[in-house]
Parts: structure tokens; sequence; C-alpha cells
């Protein structure tokens, strides 16, 4: 079943039955903060999460901020198990994405969302008190409502955690000031101690954001290889590249989309 969303095809949920659980959709960044929301969700007993939700360049097909190709999204979700709606946002030379573009294209798809019945949305914030109260401000609009299952976690801790339980992360793209050697890097221990110590060590403020490949929530691992770093906007983007030769061969180099 397919809706479309202000013209930006969206894959919609497959199924309107979920038992005695409250339906939740995931907002998805493909990275390891919301693996471990997701996570959370899907231990809790309380939520049945229906769809992840992502919102990708609709010129460069790459996760919004993440730089993370469509295809690695893709294959992600198959792993994780969970049906994957896609919202194309503008980023080419006709004009990016404002908030109040997005604010319209996102109202739109809450309002789908809660046409099937499905009245909240979970996000993987830990600190940032303005973002989630915009959030909670633009849910509240449609008659919906957050829910942030990590929220207020100490964000070393909670790095730790994220390693210590098996998750595999690439740094996708890292703020120029942090340093081109983070790119591409495995989200690990020694990445932790060399951060400095004004970088939050889940990258909380925008720092960097990952990509996960292997965890508890996968059913397999994906696998991804290092490509092209690049520097754009202000920011450095490794270029992580589906690791099968076959998938590999149908890739292009492509472009990253404005921050």
């Amino acid at each position: 079943m397919a809706s479309a969303v202000l013209g930006f095809k969206t894959t919609a949920v497959d199924s309107l039955s979920w038992g005695m659980k409250e339906p939740v959709v995931m907002s998805w960044s493909g990275g390891k903060d919301s693996a471990m929301a997701l996570q959370e969700l899907l231990q809790s007993g309380t939520y049945e999460v229906v769809s992840l939700l992502t919102s990708v360049s609709e010129e460069y097909r790459r996760i919004s901020h993440h730089g993370v190709r469509e295809s690695l999204l893709d294959e992600q979700a198959k792993a994780i198990g969970i049906p994957l709606r896609k919202v194309y946002l503008p980023s080419g030379p006709a004009g990016g994405c404002t908030n109040d573009v997005y604010e319209s294209i996102m109202r739109d798809v809450m309002l789908a969302y809660r046409r099937d019945g499905i009245h909240a949305v979970a996000f993987g914030d830990l600190f940032l008190q303005d973002l989630r109260a915009w959030r909670e401000a633009n849910l509240a609009q449609v008659g919906m409502r957050g829910i942030f299952p990590v929220w207020k976690r100490e964000t070393r801790e909670f790095a730790r955690e994220v390693i210590a339980l098996g998750y595999r992360a690439l740094i996708s793209c890292a703020e120029s000031w942090v340093g081109v050697g983070a790119v591409g890097r495995e989200y690990d221990e020694a990445l932790l101690r060399e951060l400095s110590a004004d970088v939050d060590p889940c990258g909380e403020n925008g720092e960097f954001h990952s990509f996960v490949y292997h965890g508890p929530i996968l059913q397999r691992p994906i696998s991804v290889r290092v490509g092209e770093v690049v520097a754009r906007d202000g920011r450095y983007y490794a270029d992580l590249v589906p690791g099968s030769a076959e998938a590999a061969e149908k890739c292009d180099a492509g472009m990253f989309p404005p921050v």
C-alpha cells in the first residue's frame, strides 16, 4: 500500500492490527541513538513499532543531515524487519527545505498516520529541550504525542552502553571543527577517548552522526565500506557504500545534500 505526501512518495504501514499494544512510529535516522530508542520500545511490552519514518533528500537520495545513501537505509530497514516510510524533502537547486516547508510536509505525514489509528511518534533525543518542545508542539497540532525512550540518559554512560550491547556503527559525517579524522571511523571506545572535551560523546549537539550496520535489533549485519570523504557546507562526510561488489557497482559517487 502506498500513499503520497505533497507529491513525495512514501511507503505506508502494512497492517492496522496491533493487538493490545499501542502502535508507535519510530522517527528513524539510521544512527545509534535511534537504534537504542527503538530497542527500548521493542523491549517495553507496551508499544508496537509499526513504522520507521525517515526523511530523505529528494535530489541526492541520502538521509537528511546524515548523508547516508538511501540504498543502505533500505537494507537497514529490511534487516530490522519493520516497514519503512520515507519522506522525500526538497534539497536541490530549486530551493532547500525551510522549516515551514518541512513542517507542512510532516503535518500531512502525521495526519496520514492518525487516519491509520496511530497517535504517537518516538524519538531518540537525549537532552535538547528546545528540540523536544518543538517536536511536541508540532505533534500536538495534529492530536499526537511524542515518546522519548532514552531521554536524559547521561551521554558518556549511554555511549559506552551502545558499544557494550554490540552495536556497530560508522561515523557518516561530522562538523568540520570535530575533525576529518572522525569521519568514517567506527563508533568505539577508541573514538570516544579521542574526542575532545567539547564534543558530546553521543554527538547530541549535532557534532557528528552515525550509521548502524550491526547490533541487537538487526536480524543480520549490513555489508558496508567507507568510500570517499568529502567536505561540504562546513561538514566532512564519508560516503558509505554497500559492501558487496554487485551493489557497489550500481552506486554512483553521488553528492551530499546540504546541511
